[in-house]
């Protein structure tokens, strides 16, 4: 029978205990889909990831994502900590990976210290920022629990927007963010008017502030409302679609997120200007925890 090993470690962190959790099997070739999705399940963590083959043989791997309840087209985190875990085996080029994945090709930039230990890593988003429908601050006051007032719309309307997975982006006072409370019957209402392309519906909240942008997502998938440390994915959208709402060729934020769960989290994103529209990276910091494996 089979045995795969797998790793977990926290994303976005410089320290045990913080940022998001990621399980990633490196070697999962012969594990099918049904399998990968039973594994990413018993896991139970933010999302897990399984590495395949390229395709092309010029990319660094094929990589699939699950979280406990489906399989995602791209997320930030996970790549980022699938990227650590595979530079530690000496698996990138020059400090360089690219990854295939159902939204397209991920670029990977390692980040070492100066006796050459892999820290942590970068990830360029598959795709430039698009947007889509926009939504009223009543909208969303009754989906998150707060007031019409704590929803800020002066910079934008609440809108869907996506770097390669869709995110509602809502900017909320500072009070706001600390009283969110999700209802989820009022955030399945309006799940059901988002675009069917989206396969749930994330909500994506921030704060501007002069140290950096202070976040929390929410999201509705396996129809239960959950929080996330640490959303690379999101996070990039946020940053593509701030710079969006500039004239600035390119841009960097500092963005906390994860505090009020008890993980801590640090990602550092950057937004610019490209001929094909408005591209972002995120990268942060990785810790490894545990070590396993499994026979199937």
């Amino acid at each position: 029978m089979p045995v795969y090993r797998f790793v977990t470690l926290d994303v976005f962190t410089d320290r045990p205990f913080g940022g998001n959790q990621l399980a990633v099997f490196p070697d999962a070739e012969g594990l099918t889909g049904a399998q990968m999705q039973a594994l990413a399940t018993e896991l139970n963590l933010a999302e897990t990831t399984f590495v395949l083959p390229p395709q092309d043989p010029s990319h660094t791997a094929r990589v699939r994502i699950f979280t406990a309840a489906e399989e995602m087209p791209f997320a930030g985190h996970p790549n980022v900590g699938t990227g650590f875990v595979l530079a530690g085996e000496g698996r990138d080029r020059a400090g360089g990976m690219v990854f295939e994945e159902l939204a397209g090709l991920v670029e990977i930039r390692i980040d070492r210290d100066g006796a050459g230990a892999v820290t942590g890593a970068e990830i360029a988003a598959p795709q430039p920022l698009a947007t889509g429908a926009t939504f009223t601050a009543a909208q969303l006051a009754a989906c998150l629990g707060i007031g019409e007032s704590s929803i800020v719309t002066q910079g934008h309307l609440p809108v869907m927007a996506t770097v390669g997975v869709g995110f509602l982006v809502v900017e909320v006072t500072a009070d706001g963010l600390a009283k969110v409370a999700p209802n989820l019957a009022a955030c399945q209402a309006l799940e059901a008017l988002i675009p069917a392309t989206d396969i749930r519906l994330a909500i994506h909240l921030y704060v501007r502030s002069p140290a950096g942008l202070r976040v929390r997502m929410f999201s509705t998938a396996g129809g239960r409302l959950t929080e996330d440390a640490a959303t690379g994915s999101a996070n990039a959208t946020l940053g593509a679609l701030l710079l969006s709402l500039t004239s600035d060729e390119r841009a960097a934020y500092n963005i906390s997120q994860g505090v009020e769960m008890g993980r801590p989290s640090l990602l550092k994103v950057t937004a610019r200007r490209t001929p094909e529209g408005i591209r972002a990276t995120v990268g942060g910091g990785c810790v490894p925890m545990f070590k396993g494996e499994v026979t199937l």
